[in-house]
């Protein structure tokens, strides 16, 4: 399966990335392609988390959806599609909206990389500081919805970010609980466009939003290490 992977970036890099233990929150518009990405890149201890069912309002965007699973668990769809692309996967699939109160209770690994993709800010807090905790690298997706342009999108860190109110709202959160704001981060520096009340988005941002998260893990676990 691998076979072209290999000659890209040889066995012994291969290894590594089989190595690493994942967290992803969210698998919706950003965090499923994360997890595709993550799949068809030789990883397979994943954990993914999402309490949500998939909706028909999805299937513009989420790449796990499609019109005969509306209704249906979004861990659940995504363990069928990525065993079924690789059997010997471990993906485990926690089934649940994550709150402050039920956070440790499903929240209590040690992962080598937190990846967060999901759209609440009191998680997103926690997993920034579940991450500090443990000493464990955490990269977020910031603001997709009402922009457009994917080549606004970029990997910075929370306290470079604009045009992004969700960032905005974190930063503050962040700072509130006396905590690091050189978070690696993937924004996007495009305006929101204004779409009434109705969160619009297309799949074109999300997706490489998605992809960008995937690739921050994979090219961080390929970069040399310091023994020194």
């Amino acid at each position: 399966m691998f076979e072209r992977l290999i000659s890209l970036i040889g066995t012994d890099n291969l290894e590594k990335i089989e190595s690493r233990k994942i967290l992803l929150v969210g698998i919706g518009g950003v965090g499923g392609f994360t997890l595709e990405a993550l799949v068809r890149t030789g990883f397979v201890n994943i954990t993914i988390v999402d309490g949500d069912t998939i909706d028909e309002s999805n299937l513009n965007r989420q790449i796990i959806t499609n019109i005969n699973n509306i209704g249906h668990s979004k861990v659940v769809e995504a363990l069928n599609r990525y065993t079924s692309i690789n059997s010997s996967i471990n993906i485990k699939a926690i089934d649940v909206m994550l709150t402050k109160d039920n956070f440790y209770e499903y929240i209590n690994e040690n992962y080598d990389y937190i990846i967060d993709a999901c759209d609440d800010l009191t998680i997103k807090l926690e997993l920034i500081r579940y991450a500090k905790e443990h000493n464990i690298k955490i990269i977020s997706a910031l603001g997709t919805g009402k922009k457009l342009n994917p080549t606004c999108l970029e990997i910075t860190t929370l306290d470079k970010t604009e045009n992004d109110p969700l960032a905005r709202k974190l930063r503050s959160m962040v700072r509130h609980a006396n905590l690091d704001l050189n978070i690696p981060v993937v924004f996007s520096k495009e305006t929101s466009m204004d779409t009434d009340n109705v969160i619009g988005s297309a799949i074109f941002v999300p997706a490489v939003a998605g992809l960008y998260l995937a690739n921050y893990v994979f090219l961080d676990i390929l970069k040399p290490q310091d023994n020194s």
